[in-house]
């Protein structure tokens, strides 16, 4: 397992619901606000359907609150809504655009997202929305820099951006690289997800099995051997920019 990159100051999350950064990603967020890199948080629903005791228009203040709660947990400031429905986010344009609009916006080097494929890291079957808006995301991250895709942005003012290095998912089950979480930094993503105390108790039954320290440093210590330490994020990247000649300009390659 590689060591996740970080020569790079900005950084762009996307995923679809409050709460999704925190089950892991945001350990390595804390490490990385910690060597003074910045990180926005961009969401696509307010996570609205997402606590059964509670009608839609009850939880979507008081679950973007709880974001925005979490993210200061970790050195993020900067927490963005983009009020699509909960649970019934469709892949479509509108989508690709809003995302786009955002990495123009905030102009990123790295892109973190939720995992987008049916299959999540344990066997676990994804959510719809966490396919949805991870796959635009990625698409999206190329649309940012093309001037001539979603022209009606550069009329917004927001320029093309083609800087975006690399996408990375975690909770994939085709991890490529790993992030060193160990000690206060997994401290930090725990409490990060502890202030989505609501939403965990809305769980039930289910509530008593997620603890947020017991889980996230069973899931830390499990995934930091395979990066050799102690606790560890894993992600899987998408590398967009490369950080060094592909080998058919340095002559390296098969003989």
């Amino acid at each position: 397992m590689d060591p996740f990159p970080e020569n790079w100051e900005r950084a762009l999350c996307v995923v679809a619901h409050p709460d999704d950064l925190e089950y892991g990603a945001a350990s390595a967020i804390a490490r990385w606000t910690s060597q003074g890199k910045t990180v926005t948080y961009l969401l696509a629903t307010r996570g609205e359907a997402g606590i059964d005791g509670m009608r839609p228009e009850e939880a979507a203040p008081l679950r973007e609150q709880e974001e925005r709660n979490g993210a200061a947990e970790v050195g993020v400031e900067t927490v963005d809504f983009l009020d699509y429905q909960d649970g019934i986010v469709e892949y479509g344009v509108p989508l690709r655009r809003d995302i786009t609009r955002a990495i123009r916006k905030y102009r990123p080097e790295v892109i973190i997202g939720g995992a987008f494929d049916v299959k999540m890291f344990g066997s676990m079957s994804n959510q719809a929305d966490h396919r949805t808006v991870g796959l635009a995301t990625l698409d999206a991250a190329r649309d940012a820099g093309n001037r001539w895709i979603f022209t009606e942005l550069l009329e917004e003012g927001l320029e093309p951006w083609g800087g975006v290095r690399l996408v990375a998912y975690s909770g994939s089950d085709q991890a490529t690289h790993g992030v060193d979480v160990t000690g206060d930094h997994l401290q930090r993503g725990i409490k990060s997800l502890e202030a989505h105390d609501a939403y965990t108790a809305g769980l039930g039954d289910r509530a008593t099995v997620l603890v947020p320290s017991e889980f996230l440093t069973w899931v830390a210590q499990a995934c930091g051997p395979a990066l050799g330490v102690e606790a560890a994020v894993l992600f899987e990247v998408y590398t967009l920019i490369p950080d060094a000649p592909p080998p058919w300009v340095t002559g390296d390659g098969p003989s």
